[in-house]
């Protein structure tokens, strides 16, 4: 079945644009705030989002998924929200399932309504990523605080009624010509925005940890005899190849000195080039013998 559902509003035309990762990494920084996130769908109807949605939570460091009243009964055990979850089984079958978005909000201190059209009335509004940075200094500041992140149904969005149950409006700064999501991309976009911002409040390191050994004394620094040597050697190989003319040199060594020197050339480089070295000087010398 093809996903043809969104979050946000149709478009003022009255269309609703058509639209159509990887596994969770680890978790970095404090647990303890991620598990005061959650996010919630208003009224699903589709499977494959509900199941796009774990997914996206997940790869993103979350766990709390809620959903309201949705369309499809035991829609999280539905094959396509399995299938689609991709190793995010475990935050499929932990949602929580609710009557009301009013039930849903009753843990939650901090809500934000994500909503593509712009309303008159209602909250203030914030974007995606003032969002995050409020929920972070909201969950930082208040020991038990909860924030949410409220989407809509896929085909019309949120109502103004459920809005007004959020504290914030907050919208995705999207092509304005195109800007309805579908409601997983639009739900994984508000969760790595929160992510990022939480791991910069913590301090916590935003790239994948190494696991290589330390390097070896090959990827050093080469020392400055080394680069010589090297240079002398390459020098000699250009002259037998008779790239390099001794009579007429001109700057080509100048300029191959500064190219190797802006290089910052390793240990193992200085021995890489010096087996180049003595392969052209080989392979000439034994061609002339022929």
């Amino acid at each position: 079945m093809t996903q043809e559902n969104f979050i946000g509003e149709p478009s003022r035309d009255g269309k609703s644009p058509s639209s159509e990762g990887v596994s969770a990494p680890s978790e970095t920084g404090s647990p303890a705030a991620f598990s005061r996130v959650r996010f919630i769908m208003v009224n699903p109807s589709h499977p494959g989002n509900v199941g796009s949605a774990a997914r996206a939570i997940k790869t993103m460091g979350f766990s709390e998924l809620v959903l309201v009243a949705p369309h499809i009964e035991d829609v999280t055990r539905h094959p396509e929200a399995v299938a689609l979850s991709s190793g995010a089984a475990d935050v499929l079958e932990n949602a929580r399932v609710y009557a009301t978005l009013e039930e849903a909000l009753a843990p939650v201190t901090l809500a934000f309504a994500l909503t593509a059209r712009v309303r008159d009335l209602g909250p203030p509004p914030c974007d995606i990523r003032q969002a995050a940075e409020l929920a972070c200094a909201h969950l930082g500041q208040a020991a038990e605080g909860v924030a949410a992140i409220v989407l809509g149904t896929e085909k019309s969005g949120l109502t103004n009624a459920q809005i007004a149950l959020c504290h914030r409006i907050c919208h995705i700064p999207a092509n304005p010509e195109y800007s309805s999501l579908n409601v997983a991309q639009a739900l994984q976009l508000a969760a790595w925005e929160l992510r990022y911002a939480l791991l910069i409040d913590q301090g916590a390191a935003l790239l994948p940890v190494s696991t290589a050994q330390e390097p070896s004394r090959g990827a050093e620094p080469a020392s400055s005899e080394a680069v010589q040597a090297f240079l002398a050697h390459w020098e000699s190989a250009l002259v037998e190849v008779r790239f390099l003319d001794p009579a007429h040199p001109k700057k080509l060594m100048p300029r191959m000195r500064h190219l190797f020197s802006r290089a910052g050339l390793t240990r193992d480089e200085v021995d890489m080039m010096r087996g180049v070295c003595t392969a052209m000087l080989t392979d000439y010398r034994n061609s002339r013998k022929k």
